[in-house]
């Protein structure tokens, strides 16, 4: 278990994610939705000049305009996107034994697709990292309001896991994106602030919380999909 970085509160971005490689001695990687929290880890990254890995989660229930986003960041960045899938077999089972839509009749059912789309292909994802970076922002949820810059990731064998974006507000990350120009999901522009598989995405009416188009159907203290649990 590495030994965490002292980083004093709303300590700037570039700092923390510095410090996030150091403490993982480069062996770090960032878990890229294409969000434009992840979009904006890429640049400040690059900017920094930081030997950036980037991976990603193909669920097999994406949005078209998601692949968009993958491909605008490898034409830009020149930036290698390692994908990881579901196990074909687990799929397959889970559709035949509950259909398509299981997710949406009970939390239990969510979970279980959820593990079997997202949180076990992480796993193999960070197999052998020392640490990972993710686009967490503390305003994006109440799940996420115990969060730190630079954390230890229990549930994934004691890695270092680094939020540089955690005390960023939705004001500041796009005013970072269009200031930079970078490549953004055009989702957002249609009225997804927060973007997961189709399914469980849709759009969220003017006034509405963030994260109210994610599993609409679910209680706000339940909306996670297990890849960030404590």
């Amino acid at each position: 278990m590495s030994v965490l970085p002292e980083i004093p509160a709303y300590a700037p971005p570039e700092e923390i994610l510095k410090a996030g490689f150091a403490a993982a001695g480069g062996n770090i990687a960032l878990a890229c939705s294409f969000s434009v929290e992840d979009v904006v880890i890429i640049d400040m990254a690059k900017a920094l000049e930081l030997p950036l890995r980037v991976f990603a989660l193909d669920t097999g229930r994406l949005h078209e305009e998601t692949y968009e986003v993958a491909d605008a960041l490898t034409e830009r960045y020149r930036t290698k996107i390692d994908w990881y899938y579901p196990r074909h077999e687990a799929v397959e089972q889970l559709l035949r034994e509950k259909g398509t839509f299981s997710f949406r009749e009970s939390l239990e059912n969510r979970h279980e697709c959820c593990h079997i789309r997202k949180v076990e292909p992480l796993g193999r994802a960070l197999k052998g990292l020392d640490g990972w970076i993710t686009g967490l922002r503390r305003e994006q949820s109440m799940t996420r309001t115990g969060l730190a810059p630079i954390e230890t990731d229990t549930t994934n064998g004691g890695i270092i896991k680094v939020n540089p974006l955690l005390e960023w507000t939705e004001e500041q990350v796009w005013s970072y994106a269009k200031f930079r120009r970078i490549p953004t999901n055009r989702l957002h522009s249609q009225g997804y602030p927060s973007i997961g598989c189709a399914p469980c995405t849709r759009p969220v009416a003017p006034g509405e919380h963030p994260r109210a188009g994610r599993w609409w159907w679910e209680n706000p203290e339940h909306k996670e999909c297990g890849l960030h649990r404590r």
